[in-house]
């Protein structure tokens, strides 16, 4: 654990940044821009501000300049509740905490399971970085009406709209899964989907409902809640090939609920990549070293994380204009779990 000590004000004589500024012969915006990592500043001219800056002994009174431009040099991030023990989780805040690290900023962590007790009570932070938030959680929505600016890492499907969203296109991620097992000879492909409303979940089973009809196939459906435990994945595997013995290729949604279920497969005397084809919507080390390993959809959280991270820098700085729409590739892994 570590403390950090606060600024000190500076001394009557201390360098201010209209010092620094004469010393590197640039403006005082250019230099603060320069000293803060914000801005159109050139390589060079950042290189002399820094310079100056150091020659002169200049530290920056982190405490003034944030009463004085009500700037806290601080972004918020938060996380569904179901997926902070997620693998994907953990990447995105790595990307999240690079990002801002990069632009200079510091980054707190925010759960929809410590709700303020007061309505209205919102972190003093610039900004907020939301992940596939979730329309019906209370403290998402106090966040969406916070008045700061809020990027998000997916579509958010309430009523208000974010200043800024990276998203990949998760419909036609899906239709490649799908047309590949196809393609494999699945013809009864079963989608265990999870049942949360996000802008990922609800593409995810609104695009599984239009391939099914499109080939004029059965819609084999299990709804189960995000990070559900092995044993209720598994159960519900169990009653999909019950009810519908000649299943022949499962899609599981959730991060981790493919390789999860491999035991019951193995126990229904199914082999997968022969007589049953798995993938997941989620890739993670899991579905890598699953045996067999296990075909998925990259979805490059840490990168997502840094772009949503970058995006809200952007927006802050008046770089890029609010209500922008960034778009983030997506990959889908081909391997021996859908090999038939």
């Amino acid at each position: 654990m570590s403390t950090r000590i606060p600024d000190l004000p500076p001394g009557p004589d201390a360098p201010t940044i209209a010092d620094v500024a004469r010393e590197a012969a640039v403006s005082k915006t250019t230099a603060s821009d320069a000293l803060r990592g914000h801005g159109r500043v050139s390589g060079p001219t950042r290189r002399a501000v820094l310079e100056a800056a150091e020659r002169l002994g200049y530290a920056p009174n982190r405490t003034a300049r944030s009463l004085r431009t009500s700037v806290t040099e601080t972004i918020a991030l938060h996380i569904p509740e179901f997926l902070t023990s997620a693998e994907y989780y953990m990447s995105f805040v790595f990307g999240v905490a690079e990002q801002a690290a990069r632009a200079g900023l510091n980054v707190t962590l925010l759960s929809s399971g410590h709700l303020p007790q007061r309505r209205g009570t919102i972190p003093q932070v610039d900004g907020l970085v939301l992940c596939d938030p979730i329309a019906e959680d209370p403290f998402v929505e106090q966040l969406m009406s916070s008045g700061l600016p809020v990027v998000t890492a997916e579509r958010y499907v309430g009523d208000r709209e974010p200043t800024g969203v990276v998203r990949s296109d998760h419909d036609a991620s899906m239709t490649e899964l799908l047309d590949h097992l196809y393609a494999s000879g699945a013809r009864r492909p079963a989608f265990v989907a999870s049942d949360t409303t996000g802008d990922w979940a609800l593409t995810l089973q609104r695009t599984h409902a239009r391939w099914c009809a499109e080939h004029g196939l059965p819609e084999l459906v299990s709804k189960e809640p995000f990070g559900s435990p092995p044993h209720v994945l598994q159960a519900a595997v169990r009653q999909l090939l019950t009810r519908t013995p000649d299943i022949d290729a499962i899609v599981c949604a959730a991060d981790g609920a493919a390789a999860a279920v491999l035991p019951e497969l193995r126990a229904a005397g199914r082999t997968v990549g022969q007589d049953l084809l798995l993938a997941s919507c989620v890739d993670s080390s899991a579905m890598r070293t699953a045996e067999p390993p296990i075909t998925a959809v990259d979805l490059r959280p840490r990168t997502m994380g840094a772009e949503c991270a970058r995006l809200l820098c952007e927006i802050l700085s008046g770089e890029t204009p609010r209500g922008t729409v960034r778009p983030l590739p997506i990959d889908l892994h081909f391997r021996a779990s859908t090999s038939a």
